[in-house]
């Protein structure tokens, strides 16, 4: 009996898997932070004058938010095990929050950078819809899921975009108040009270994540990028604190809490601040003092929106309560979150598109693992 032949063992042992195909069925859930890094970049080079940039940055974002809502469905349809799977995982369950965050930060562009309350509107009534869902979605089922991780595998940083998510209703909705015509107090009560609970949040949610990084084991793996939304967080916290203190003069009611929020706001701009410098010191220690690779991760896109969030929010911060000598730091920063951008889009392309490109051109031997 002779032996089978190479070509005859595929009908066997099955074809091999496509790359694309496997592409989607692995896509993480939070590659919606692509959608939240680009809008808030440029939001914050519109409010520091650059607005070609600007405006180049909202049409991909238009762009990135279509495409990855067509990408998700296919997902979806063609691969549900893997998707709802997803939903009940405590390392990618979380980046479902930032299909939230993303809409509604691309709603905030709409009104900030094209003056369109109408779109605007409906990205909002979009991003409340899918903060319920995700929240209490998310939420269910990682809490009634029997097989638990230990809290060392379990928690990043990146279970902090449920904080932006619900800030980035906060947000949208106190940006859309003024063009209703009717129950403006009813959603800027709603933008109110979402801030409120966002800082409530980011308590519960801190507190595990500092007790992890300081009472466990601590690797250069365990830091991963959306560590930076740690800071983050308090950023998008701030924005939308300055953002309600600038609509108090035409609200009777947070007329009466604005010597609150002015503290509570401040609070948390100076919790972001601090967050800063530990973050820079904890990424020498993990690039440069264990030599920890560096490869493109859609995860980066969690990095490069707190660097565009802490730019947009110290400006609002600064004008809001008329503290110009912090007025320096969105003049630089603006040019460190631009240059994170870029990096980060040099390596998506790069690292993720490479293989697609060059099965399109009909390269053979390219993976991705060389992309990078």
């Amino acid at each position: 009996m002779r032996p089978l032949e190479s070509a005859e063992l595929i009908p066997l042992m099955g074809a091999p898997r496509d790359p694309l195909e496997s592409a989607i069925e692995n896509l993480h859930p939070a590659y919606f932070a692509l959608v939240m890094a680009t809008g808030i970049v440029s939001i914050a080079a519109k409010i520091e004058g650059l607005s070609g940039i600007a405006l180049a940055l909202f049409i991909g974002n238009i762009a990135a938010f279509l495409g990855l809502w067509v990408i998700m469905a296919v997902r979806a349809i063609r691969f549900p095990r893997s998707f709802l799977r997803d939903i009940a995982d405590h390392s990618r369950g979380p980046g479902f929050f930032t299909w939230v965050a993303g809409s509604g930060v691309l709603g905030s562009q709409f009104i900030l950078i094209v003056d369109s309350p109408a779109l605007a509107f409906a990205l909002w009534v979009l991003t409340l819809v899918l903060w319920l869902l995700v929240t209490y979605g998310v939420f269910t089922a990682l809490s009634t899921r029997q097989s638990k991780p230990p809290l060392e595998e379990g928690i990043n940083g990146g279970w902090l975009v449920a904080i932006v998510a619900t800030q980035s209703v906060s947000i949208l909705s106190t940006l859309v108040a003024p063009s209703l015509a009717e129950g403006k107090e009813e959603v800027l009560f709603l933008a109110l009270s979402g801030w409120l609970f966002g800082g409530m949040l980011y308590i519960w949610i801190i507190s595990l994540i500092f007790y992890r990084y300081t009472f466990l084991k601590f690797t250069p793996t365990d830091l991963s990028p959306p560590y930076w939304i740690n800071m983050g967080a308090m950023a998008i916290s701030t924005l939308s604190g300055a953002v309600l203190l600038a609509s108090a003069h035409s609200s009777p009611l947070l007329e009466k809490f604005a010597p609150f929020m002015r503290g509570l706001t401040l609070l948390f701009w100076a919790t972001g601040s601090w967050w800063i410098p530990l973050l820079l010191i904890l990424g020498v220690w993990r690039y440069l003092v264990r030599r920890f690779p560096f490869a493109y991760d859609p995860l980066y896109w969690g990095m490069v929106f707190p660097l565009g969030m802490y730019t947009v929010c110290t400006e609002k911060l600064a004008v809001v309560m008329r503290l110009p000598f912090l007025l320096i730091i969105p003049r630089f920063f603006v040019y460190i979150a631009l240059f994170a951008w870029g990096a980060t889009a040099l390596g998506w392309v790069i690292g993720a598109l490479g293989p697609v490109l060059a099965r399109v051109l009909g390269l053979r031997g390219f993976s991705a693992s060389k992309a990078r």
